[in-house]
């Protein structure tokens, strides 16, 4: 007989708002640098498996499966801490990053994509 894994907790499942896809959007910061990372996408089993094992998990919306950041990079996330949004459409991870977050090879989505814009200035 399969057995079963639990499902997320539902008090904290009533609190997400998905998007239609069922997903939520998933902030990735070092905890250390406070550096963000990245962004992935999570449904509620990416998510209990995430609150379950330490390890991220995120559900890529392109090959429709669950992956561990770091199973074939070598570059993994440690949780340390999470935290919910307002809303309830966001999570904040916070991570041991181990290598590089981005799979380009750099330490974070954003390194070197900068774009431009003019910037404001407080009055």
């Amino acid at each position: 007989m399969e057995q079963h894994e639990p499902h997320l907790d539902p008090t904290l499942a009533r609190r997400l708002k998905r998007d239609p896809a069922g997903l939520v959007a998933a902030i990735v910061q070092d905890v250390g640098s406070r550096e963000v990372l990245m962004l992935g996408w999570m449904d509620d089993e990416a998510l209990r498996r995430t609150l379950t094992t330490g390890r991220v998990t995120f559900f890529s919306r392109s090959r429709g499966e669950y992956w561990r950041k770091g199973d074939t990079s070598g570059h993994s996330q440690w949780l340390r801490g999470i935290s919910l949004d307002c809303d309830g459409d966001a999570l904040l991870l916070e991570v041991e990053q181990v290598g590089a977050a981005c799979h380009t090879g750099t330490r974070t989505c954003f390194t070197g994509r900068e774009l431009d814009a003019e910037t404001g200035a407080r009055p």
